[in-house]
């Protein structure tokens, strides 16, 4: 018997998608605090504890559920959007920032999906969003998301966002696959998962690609991302140094866009 409620949904947008959610009565769904961009009349929204899998065992057990997403880097409470009327109704979430929303059914990966710590959207509710430790020093250490990442476990839909385009690897047993640390968004439970020393002195020192891959061994699915949010927001930070600095309005300041490409 399935837990989490059945929910179906639609994707709507390029680059700065949002998902919309069609609840029939009675149907909840959960989702990031902040997140919500439209919902029908007949929606009833309440902030709760943790994820909502807890929500039948009490308070030490709702206290355990917000504990997790404590340790995960995210806040104590979530949103439940629950359709209190007849008929169907609808609830939309939007991206946080430009990139790709990835609908994900629990039920095709024996219930489990590893991913990293804000890469969750929303989903049903029955789905449990927990913390996944790693066994590993080296992937704690330098595996760009520490000892603590995020697993999504039950048995219906779940969403997550990424940044700029997403690839979806399926590994074949013993298949090995290499991805920039920052640029894995997540993996099913089957996948055996490391960090590997780049080689070579000169690529160290001057490859631009840092110390370490995430290494990932089939078999089980993979999803990376093109653009990790901390890459575009370090763009960002970078261009607006350069438009605010002192050069702003001097010969050589615009001389050197030129030369950069910039244009004038």
């Amino acid at each position: 018997m399935q837990n989490a409620h059945e929910i179906d949904f639609k994707i709507f947008g390029e680059e700065m998608q949002f998902v919309e959610i069609e609840l029939d009565q009675g149907e909840t769904v959960i989702a990031e605090p902040g997140s919500m961009l439209m919902m029908d009349e007949d929606i009833d929204m309440q902030t709760i504890f943790g994820d909502g899998s807890e929500q039948d065992k009490g308070f030490m057990g709702k206290l355990m559920g917000a504990g997790k997403r404590l340790l995960t880097g995210e806040k104590l409470f979530m949103t439940a959007f629950t359709h209190q009327g007849v008929g169907k109704a609808r609830v939309s979430f939007a991206s946080p920032y430009p990139g790709k929303i990835i609908p994900i059914d629990l039920c095709d990966y024996d219930g489990k999906v590893i991913c990293q710590k804000d890469a969750f959207l929303c989903a049903a509710q029955g789905t449990s969003v927990g913390i996944e430790f790693s066994r590993k020093l080296g992937r704690g250490f330098f595996g760009g998301e520490g000892f603590i990442m995020q697993k999504l476990e039950g048995d219906g839909l779940a969403f997550l966002h990424a940044g700029g385009y997403i690839v979806e690897k399926t590994l074949k047993a013993g298949e090995h696959l290499r991805v920039d640390t920052g640029c894995l968004v997540g993996f099913t439970q089957t996948v055996d998962y490391d960090i590997v020393f780049v080689k070579g002195i000169k690529n160290v020192l001057f490859g631009g690609e840092g110390l370490f891959f995430a290494s990932l061994i089939g078999p089980g699915k993979v999803w990376v991302q093109s653009l990790p949010f901390n890459r575009l927001a370090d763009r960002i930070m970078s261009k607006a140094k350069n438009y605010g600095g002192k050069e702003e309005g001097s010969v050589l300041g615009g001389l050197g866009k030129v030369l950069d490409g910039d244009g004038w």
